[in-house]
């Protein structure tokens, strides 16, 4: 790691590899004094369905410290196994799991102990955590490794767009799931720049917007001739499944973040340009952002003042991750540090900084590979950047 410009330290250590994994979930509780993380006792391979990860709580004001709140053999190395504060509380967190022959997801209540589990899983949760939308983990384990669950294969495997799979919504107070968005109804959508006769169709990458009146996902398909070159588009429907919006079709969507409940910041190739794009909700509009600072595409995020986005670069250069903050109102980019990540963090297993803010907006963590201690979470004080 780069001398950082900011105030940091790594919260975990040895035993055990330690991350949170995705950049849109809540890892932070409300009060920034308590954040998630998983272990596990490996690296540099596919997880198998008997690898277990713990799950835990590190408490940022008492010496780091890891309280374990339990354990998962639903999980990938990208995006862990969902687990995320629940949104409007303080107590309770969730988690997809394996049991009984399918995955579940538990909420756990942190200060009593007591969990419930509900008899499906989960992906994103809506803003007043009452319900949420999930895809069908087993495809996307099919279609792309890293980010399923090893566990169970896919029973619709051989049909290219199943009319029975696609998005549920999941009601977290009974446990009720409804199919609101199918593979076969979204794959029928004309696409003006693909002929996607013969191809196989998935979700993924599903995000609730800030008010919950609206949810993001991404559409994918690959040719079966063709492993491993998918090509995306990415989409936007009402919480039932209704008013169906394709926000950009070109094929070429990467990541993305709601910047309020009618627009979106995603990495695309509008056009004949590639970028990140600032999407308005139901139309056509879509206007570059940072063109020529922010060059290459990573994970992305608003800090809740809207005026800051903090985002991450994958190891094009001397196998070193940029972590940098642009500052919308001026165009203004600064570097925060930049992270090695060796060569043995490649693929479906690589380290991928995946910044996550707080709350408050003032502290960054990230998953980085740290000298023999191998992968850990990072916490940044980027306050003094942010409040200049």
């Amino acid at each position: 790691m780069t001398e950082p410009s900011v105030p940091t330290r790594t919260v975990t250590a040895p035993p055990g590899h330690h991350w949170f994994a995705y950049y849109d979930k809540l890892q932070f509780d409300p009060s920034d004094r308590r954040i998630l993380g998983m272990a596990v006792d490996f690296q540099h391979r596919s997880p198998t369905p008997d690898d277990v990860i713990r799950v835990g709580m590190i408490d940022l004001a008492d010496n780091d410290r890891w309280t374990e709140l339990g354990a998962s053999t639903a999980w990938c190395w990208q995006q862990g196994c969902m687990l995320q504060w629940l949104p409007g509380s303080e107590r309770e967190v969730i988690w997809n799991e394996r049991a009984d022959g399918h995955y579940v997801a538990r909420i756990l209540d942190v200060t009593t102990g007591q969990s419930r589990v509900i008899p499906h899983p989960v992906y994103a949760l809506s803003p007043d955590g009452r319900w949420a939308v999930t895809p069908d983990f087993r495809r996307i384990q099919d279609t792309r490794p890293g980010y399923g669950y090893a566990g169970f294969p896919d029973p619709r495997a051989d049909h290219p767009a199943p009319g029975d799979a696609g998005i549920w919504r999941v009601d977290l107070a009974n446990g009720s799931a409804e199919l609101i968005v199918t593979l076969a109804q979204v794959s029928a959508i004309p696409n003006p720049n693909a002929d996607t006769r013969g191809a196989k169709h998935w979700f993924n990458h599903l995000l609730v917007s800030p008010d919950g009146s609206r949810f993001i996902f991404l559409h994918r398909w690959l040719f079966p001739d063709k492993p491993g070159q998918f090509h995306t588009r990415m989409l936007t429907c009402s919480p039932d499944g209704s008013d169906l919006h394709v926000v950009e079709d070109s094929g070429n969507v990467s990541h993305f973040i709601w910047r309020d409940a009618g627009h979106i910041l995603a990495w695309s190739r509008h056009g004949e340009t590639a970028a990140f794009h600032l999407y308005t909700d139901r139309s056509e509009e879509a206007v570059p952002v940072g063109q020529g600072v922010m060059t290459h595409d990573g994970h992305v995020s608003y800090l809740p003042d809207r005026d800051w986005i903090v985002c991450d670069t994958y190891p094009w250069s001397e196998r070193r991750q940029e972590l940098y903050l642009f500052h919308v109102p001026t165009g203004r980019k600064t570097t925060l540090t930049h992270f090695p990540a060796p060569v043995e963090y490649k693929g479906e297993w690589r380290c991928d900084l995946h910044p996550r803010h707080s709350r408050g907006g003032t502290l960054l963590t990230v998953d980085a590979p740290v000298g023999d201690a191998g992968r850990q979470i990072v916490l940044l004080d980027i306050a003094a950047v942010v409040k200049a």
